[in-house]
């Protein structure tokens, strides 16, 4: 097992015949377009992946993310702290190759002779994981300014309605 920074590029046919397990870190600002909706890019990505080939001789990658990021709650618009973990297994494919055969559980990897950006995986894999509407739990959250003040009464507000003509036409048998 290698725990040392996570490598930029790795082969991981190679890895899968060895069944290495790499597991390290990498700072959350070297993922720039997963920074993009974050609120600040401080923190760091602990990562893990086991490398291995599986009954039908397949390589086969299991990957596990954690981290901890900071969004704008989209109910009170205060910062948030969301811990995201995402979990994954792929199965490594030449591309082109067919994909009918893949067991069920495994996403397909298509992958030519270059090696296989591994950055750019974790990074597709957290922005999966990030979730769409970030929010506090409810018991959590701040109510935003002016939420407390209650609605005006139907008393306190009269309306004309504009189809109030329309009424009277209607029950007018003259027209």
């Amino acid at each position: 097992m290698l725990n040392d920074p996570i490598p930029p590029h790795v082969d991981p046919r190679k890895l899968a015949d060895r069944g290495v397990t790499l597991e390290g870190s990498l700072p959350l600002s070297d993922l720039e377009r997963l920074c993009d909706p974050l609120s600040d890019n401080v923190g760091t990505v602990q990562a893990k992946f086991v490398f291995e080939r599986d009954e039908r001789k397949a390589v086969v990658i299991h990957s596990h993310l954690d981290v901890e990021v900071k969004m704008v709650c989209q109910r009170c618009l205060e910062l948030v702290t969301l811990p995201i973990h995402s979990e994954c297994s792929y199965a490594v494919m030449k591309e082109g190759a067919n994909t009918q055969s893949l067991p069920k559980g495994y996403d397909v990897l298509e992958l030519g002779e270059d090696p296989l950006d591994l950055q750019a995986l974790i990074e597709e894999e957290l922005l999966l994981a990030l979730p769409i509407v970030p929010a506090h739990h409810p018991e959590e959250c701040q109510q935003p300014a002016g939420a407390d003040e209650p609605e005006p009464s139907e008393d306190e507000v009269t309306r004309s309605n504009p189809f109030s003509v329309l009424a009277q036409l209607k029950r007018d048998p003259n027209v």
